[in-house]
This record gives C-alpha cells, sequence and structure tokens, in this order.
C-alpha cells in the first residue's frame, strides 16, 4: 500500500466527489529507485538504509526488473550483476544491461560489484552504467553516488521536455506538421496540457496517437512524473485485472509475490490506454469504477487505494457505433471523452507528406550511414498522390525499405514500392479555381522548400521564377522557414 499522509476520511470524500482525480495533500514525493537484487537480505538492508530519501521498489531477477523498467517509472536503479538463475555469474545482469537502452533509455543505473570484479565493471561501464559501488556496499557512499546520479537525470529529463515542447518549423514534442489540421492539433495539446481533464484520442493506425498522448504528458505539470503504457488490446483478459491494477501474494495460482498495478505505477502521473476499444466488457465496469473514485484494490486485496492519475485514452474503432452495438459502455465512453482529440489520415494533411519524409529520410540514412541521399522526382510525384491507408508508420517504413536496399543515391518511386504513375484526384472536394490556384501555390511552394532544405535560391529555380517572387509568395501563403 502506498504510504503517506492522509487527510480526514470527510474531507477526502469532499474532495474526491468534486474531481476524483484531484488527490489530498501529501507528502513530498520521493524519488523511485529501483534496486534490482536476489539476496534478499541486501535488498532489505538497501530499502531500511535509503527508504527515508527514496520510494523503493525490489526487483529479484532480471524478468522482474525489465517489467518494472519498461513502466518509465524509475529515473535511477541500482543493478547487482549476478543474478537468477547464475548468482555467481555476471552473466544475466550484463545481458540485462545490453538491453537497458531499449527497455529504459531514460533510467540511469548504478552497478553493484564485489571487489575482484573490476574487469566487470568496467564492462558494464562500458554498456552505459553511469557508476559503480563495490561489496559490501558502503551505504553513505552508495547515497552520494544516487543523489548525484539523480540530479543528473533531472538535468536530462529537463532538457528532453524542453527539446520536445519547442514548436518552430512545425515541431511539438517530436511530432511534425505544418498543415492547417497539424496546426489546429498542436494548440489543442497545449491548451488541454494545462489541466486534468481526461482525453480521449481518435484516429486510423499509424496516425501518431500515442505520440499525442505523450505530448499531453510532457507539457503539463506532471510531465516529470511517470507515463505508463497499457496497451489493452495486447493484454490477455484473464490477466487484464492483475496488469492494471496489481494484484496481492496468494492471489491465484502463481502469484508469489505482491505485484503493483500499471495505474500505481502511475500514481501522480499519466496512464495511457491504448486501443481502449478492446477493452473485456467485464473489465469496463472495473475501470469505471478506478475512474470515478479515484481508487484501486488489487486482485486478493482488501484495502482501496488512493491514487493520483491523469488518463488519456486511445482508439481506432469507432466508440460510439461500438456503444450502440452493445460493445463499450456508455457511461464508460462519457467518463474518457472529456477532451476529444482527432488524429487526420496522412492523405488528408498533404502539406506534411514531405516534410515527414524528408525528416525519416535524414533519421535513417543517418543510422545507417548512408551518406547523403535525396528522393527523386518520381518518388515525390508518388508520395503526394498515394493514398496512405497506412498513414505516418507505412511512410516510414517504406523509406526504412528503400534506404535498406539502396544502390544509389536517389530513391525511385519503385524503391518505395509507389506507383510512379499520375496523380489519382478521385474524390477531392469540390473548391472554386481561386481556391484550386492558391492550394496548389502553397503546396508547390512547400514541396520546392522541402526538397532545397529550405534554400529559397534553389526553391526558386525549381519553380522556375524568382527569389522576390517566392518571398512574396511564401508571405501571401503564411509560409515561414
Amino acid at each position: 500500500m502506498v504510504d503517506r499522509k492522509r487527510v480526514s476520511i470527510y474531507s477526502e470524500f469532499i474532495l474526491l466527489q468534486i474531481d476524483p482525480f484531484i488527490a489530498p495533500e501529501r507528502d513530498v514525493e520521493k524519488d523511485r529507485l529501483l534496486i534490482i537484487e536476489d539476496e534478499a537480505s541486501v535488498a532489505k538492508q538497501l530499502k531500511w538504509s535509503l527508504g527515508d530519501v527514496y520510494d523503493i521498489t525490489i526487483a529479484g531477477d532480471a524478468k522482474a526488473a525489465r517489467k518494472l523498467l519498461a513502466s518509465g517509472a524509475f529515473p535511477v536503479a541500482t543493478l547487482d550483476l549476478g543474478l537468477p538463475p547464475y548468482p555467481d555469474s555476471p552473466r544475466e545482469g550484463l545481458k540485462l544491461l545490453e538491453e537497458w537502452s531499449a527497455v529504459a533509455p531514460h533510467t540511469r543505473v548504478i552497478v553493484i560489484t564485489g571487489n575482484a570484479e573490476k574487469e566487470n565493471a568496467l564492462a558494464a561501464a562500458g554498456m552505459g552504467a553511469v557508476d559503480f559501488c563495490e561489496k559490501p556496499v558502503d551505504v553513505k557512499l552508495l547515497e552520494v553516488v544516487l543523489s548525484r546520479t539523480a540530479a543528473m537525470q533531472k538535468l536530462e529529463t529537463e532538457n528532453r521536455r524542453l527539446a520536445r515542447q519547442s514548436d518552430q518549423s512545425g515541431v511539438l514534442c517530436g511530432m511534425l506538421g505544418v498543415s492547417p489540421e497539424m496546426q489546429k492539433l498542436f494548440g489543442r495539446i497545449r491548451k488541454v496540457s494545462a489541466s486534468d481533464y481526461p482525453v480521449l484520442i481518435s484516429g486510423e493506425s499509424g496516425t501518431g496517437k500515442e505520440m499525442v498522448a505523450h505530448a499531453v504528458h510532457d507539457l503539463s505539470p506532471r510531465a516529470k512524473k511517470p507515463f505508463v503504457v497499457i496497451n489493452c488490446g495486447a493484454i490477455p483478459e484473464n490477466l487484464m485485472e492483475s496488469e492494471l491494477f496489481g494484484h496481492e501474494k496468494g492471489a491465484f495460482t502463481g502469484a508469489v509475490e505482491r505485484k503493483n498495478g500499471k495505474f500505481e505505477m502511475a500514481d501522480t502521473g499519466t496512464v495511457f490506454l491504448d486501443e481502449i476499444g478492446e477493452l473485456p466488457l467485464a473489465m469496463q465496469v472495473k475501470l469505471l469504477r478506478c475512474l470515478q473514485e479515484g481508487t484501486v484494490e488489487r486482485v486478493g486485496g482488501t484495502v482501496s487505494l488512493s491514487l493520483d492519475v491523469r488518463v488519456v485514452a486511445a482508439t481506432n474503432v469507432d466508440l460510439k457505433a461500438a456503444v450502440k452495438g452493445g460493445a463499450f459502455r456508455e457511461d464508460l465512453y462519457f467518463r474518457l471523452n472529456v477532451v476529444p482529440m482527432h488524429l487526420p489520415r496522412l492523405k488528408e494533411r498533404t502539406e506534411d507528406i514531405m516534410l515527414l519524409a524528408q525528416h525519416f529520410l535524414g533519421v535513417e540514412s543517418r543510422a545507417l550511414k548512408a551518406g547523403r541521399v535525396s528522393f527523386s522526382a518520381d518518388a515525390v510525384a508518388a508520395m503526394t498522390a498515394h493514398d496512405w491507408p497506412g498513414n505516418v508508420r507505412e511512410l516510414q517504413n517504406r523509406i526504412r525499405r528503400a534506404i535498406a536496399m539502396l544502390g544509389s543515391q536517389w530513391i525511385t518511386a519503385e524503391d518505395l514500392g509507389l506507383d510512379a504513375g499520375g496523380v489519382d484526384d478521385g474524390g477531392e472536394v469540390f473548391c472554386t479555381l481561386q481556391e484550386a490556384r492558391e492550394k496548389a501555390e502553397r503546396k508547390c511552394i512547400r514541396q520546392a522548400l522541402l526538397m532545397t532544405g529550405n534554400n529559397i535560391s534553389q526553391a526558386a529555380k525549381l519553380l522556375g521564377t524568382s527569389r522576390p517572387t517566392v518571398h512574396d509568395l511564401m508571405k501571401k501563403h503564411g509560409i515561414s522557414v
């Protein structure tokens, strides 16, 4: 159970009636620390010695550690290299370190090692460990190392947050978009982030719903708190309640120890319920109760835990239709759909296609050290004409495949697996000639700037006009570089 001071039961009841996720006053939050240690006596000693400063969680093996690290809830962790099933060897610890950057890229790790294991400590440092302490652990020294590491991690987190917040040149929290649709969405994200209201994100698969959820969290006062992702479509139904709300030791066969649920891990932060439309009806009832009361109860438990969690959900199905069909509870839908956000299809934001394509091209070519790579004219035409049923994810994957099989410095329509034929305008909404001219002008200017890296002189040559004319057209259409 979360250990914290509470206000009177009556006061807490009144607060929950106003808003179930307004928390009573709490003690100053402790930094979370994950201790990965298989020796119970050592883990107990560290928890007892450091418990006044840190909110400590213990993982006794690599499997348990991976699950906890994947939650993103721990800024710092300590790691004993000798883990089951090979406690006398650094094998499991070093294997976990190899996976660390993929599982928990922002969690800093301090290795605990024996006096005669300097070579293991050096190997660990090469895999990303920021420091190490020798056994038997000098707790005072470990406190200094932890304090320094936590301060460094907070600074890095703040730098990442500030970088993600930049909205210059059509960028917001890692999302790219200069189209009117995306600029409107960016404005909506900024506004809603300041509140604690639930957000429901809708949109087709591959449009970037999880990135929007991250942005809502990163721009909110909860930015430095946990962001926990729950994929409702990937958890087996018989494990769903335990994953969301946790379980007590002995609650069912295989429950050999207490487990904190995802909601508990997200306390004071944000929980992202991805594919919420896949949630079974039985779990919808329990989730609704959690949202209404602001509490959870572990499977097999008898005590309700009061949590302070903001909920962001996402779906690629029509929840209104699901409600009418009886597959989704109407009361849960209204509880989640306080602030709706819809992500447009990539085809509906044509100004962004080449912006995203150039971004992915730069990222992937640098990763593969492919040198200077560009799109051919037929590739640009094909990408602009393509319907993109897989949206942004399809665009990224096609570019990855093209670069992996690249035979020259030019990516063609064929390399992308696209038809190099003419543009299909079927289904285009009717517009006046003046509107069509302005749309075509704006589109041509954006594409020319993207193809030339925002070099106005080169863009003017591509467009067959002068530099002053391009400047005038950019001003007319509100385009900046």
